[in-house]
């Protein structure tokens, strides 16, 4: 009888009270889960390894039960519990004693995503009495660009519009806010995705796959596999990049809601159906009846460059965020309103200051090798500052292209490299392997308040006018800081405080290479 109450459970309206259900994990994600299962009247255990004391106090007022319990340990808690259904939070590995505990028993495995998907009516469109559309965004990098801009060309079309997911706010508390919204913007996480099977977004993007998290999937397979999820189900448009066979090749092979179109989108020429660029100028060629001989034109990448969105990595957000807009009948007009009043996030190719020629930038979002690359390449001469907690990938494919690759005027792009991290073995041999005679830093201080002003004394020697010292990790943050804004923030504090506290001389930031 569980699984047949459980496949009935697609409402808010449905009846959820009295189910038993575990829920793992209380950060953010954890609390929205427990929290709207509560309002719903099941019975919830909360289950986790440790608690702020603001959500450890807030379990009992909500009317759930909180068991801490050691990782690895299954409680007698959660067996007396005997639920009929888990809710994960993210960051539980498929393989986690927890997970493995709840699939021995034939104990379905859900995450938030999940259960927001089925709990979506909660709050319908007066007007059209349905609930809010998803826009489902995935991929290795660019993710919550995209997400921001088309969230923002949705808003500037007078759409009531909420960027939710893994973007920070809880898909759930979107779903429950009682204003309501026309369309929700979803960043969904390759973690989100594994233990998603019932979404059917109005339209979704994968924009890249690269090596990522595959200590948590275990290999590339599966990682690439949960990515593929988003386009199950797509209604509208399937929104792919043209640069990446894979994405193309996931949309081939995806079962969509029949009349669901292939949309590419790309840096280079676009064909009907396409997003793309032509003669510098971003174009629509797949929303308007004459795609065969004509296009729509969208904005110019001198006009991008000048808001800061001119690195060819994010034109490439900026075209796929322009497909998820305008598959939902949003005007050009919306869309060029909103790329002029908007702005990348802090972290995301930031720029520092700029002293004696050379400028500093923190890109300290750029957590995998796909993320580093693109931002080594938006630049002509670079001092790479890179390494953090790897995350099960391997790095050498990137040094190798990376120390390989040519500036404009045909010179080596990457100059000198520093290298941070409590683990800087496996960066430190493979620029060896590959560029013996490059200039290469070690910073060996392990204590947090001391990695980036080493760091940053190392560029600043190594660094010549016309230089980009660049903060792109290519790893993610936790081994020596917080997170990856800890890190751009002691990697910017420690630049301002080497070039004197100012802005020193202000000079341009270097125009990265056109997208075209």
């Amino acid at each position: 009888m569980t699984a047949e109450r459980l496949d009935g459970l697609t409402s808010w309206h449905a009846d959820w009270s009295g189910l038993r259900v575990a829920v793992l994990g209380l950060g953010m994600t954890g609390f929205s889960v427990a929290d709207t299962l509560t309002e719903l009247g099941s019975s919830v255990l909360v289950v986790a390894a440790k608690a702020s004391k603001e959500y450890s106090d807030l379990v009992p007022v909500i009317g759930a039960r909180l068991e801490l319990a050691p990782s690895g340990e299954i409680p007698d808690a959660l067996v007396e519990h005997d639920p009929e259904l888990v809710v994960a939070s993210p960051g539980y590995h498929p393989d986690d004693a927890l997970i493995a505990w709840a699939e021995s028993r034939g104990i379905p495995v859900w995450g938030d995503v999940e259960l927001a998907w089925r709990l979506r009516d909660k709050v319908v469109n007066p007007q059209t009495g349905r609930p809010a559309d998803w826009i489902a965004v995935t991929g290795t990098n660019g993710k919550t660009t995209t997400v921001q801009l088309t969230a923002s060309m949705l808003l500037a079309a007078g759409h009531r519009v909420a960027p939710c997911g893994n973007i920070g706010i809880p898909v759930l508390d979107a779903i429950r806010d009682p204003e309501g919204f026309d369309v929700l913007v979803v960043e969904l996480s390759s973690y989100q995705l594994h233990s998603t099977s019932s979404m059917s977004p109005w339209a979704s993007v994968v924009l890249n796959v690269a090596d990522d998290h595959l200590d948590w999937h275990g290999s590339f397979e599966a990682y690439a596999a949960a990515k593929a999820r988003v386009y199950t189900a797509t209604q509208v448009a399937c929104v792919y990049n043209k640069s990446d066979e894979l994405t193309m090749r996931m949309v081939e092979e995806a079962e969509v809601v029949d009349g669901a179109r292939a949309i590419g989108f790309g840096l280079g020429v676009p064909g009907p159906s396409d997003f793309g660029i032509v003669d510098g100028i971003l174009c629509d060629r797949a929303f308007l009846e004459e795609r065969r001989d004509s296009a729509l034109e969208i904005a110019t990448v001198e006009e991008l460059a000048l808001r800061g969105l001119g690195a060819p990595h994010t034109v490439a957000d900026v075209l796929a965020a322009a497909a998820l807009a305008r598959s939902y009948g949003i005007s050009v007009e919306a869309v060029r309103a909103a790329l002029a009043g908007f702005s990348l996030d802090r972290h995301r190719i930031e720029h520092v200051v700029s002293a004696g020629g050379v400028t500093w930038v923190d890109d300290s979002k750029a957590t995998n090798p796909h993320a580093a690359a693109a931002s080594i390449k938006a630049y002509p001469s670079v001092v790479w500052v890179v390494g953090g907690l790897l995350k099960g990938v391997d790095i050498d494919p990137l040094v190798a292209s990376s120390v390989a690759s040519s500036g404009p005027d045909g010179t080596a792009r990457v100059r000198a490299v520093v290298v941070i991290g409590v683990d800087r073995s496996e960066v430190l041999a493979s620029i060896r392997r590959h560029a013996p005679e490059l200039p290469l830093f070690e910073v060996d201080h392990e204590e947090t308040e001391d990695v980036m002003t080493a760091a940053v004394a190392l560029a600043a020697g190594a660094a010549l006018p016309g230089d980009v010292v660049l903060l792109a990790p290519a790893a993610a943050s936790m081994d020596q800081f917080a997170d990856y804004a800890d890190r751009g923030d002691r990697f910017a504090e420690a630049v301002r405080k080497h070039v004197g506290g100012t802005d020193g001389d202000h000079d341009a930031l270097p125009e990265p290479p056109a997208a075209h």
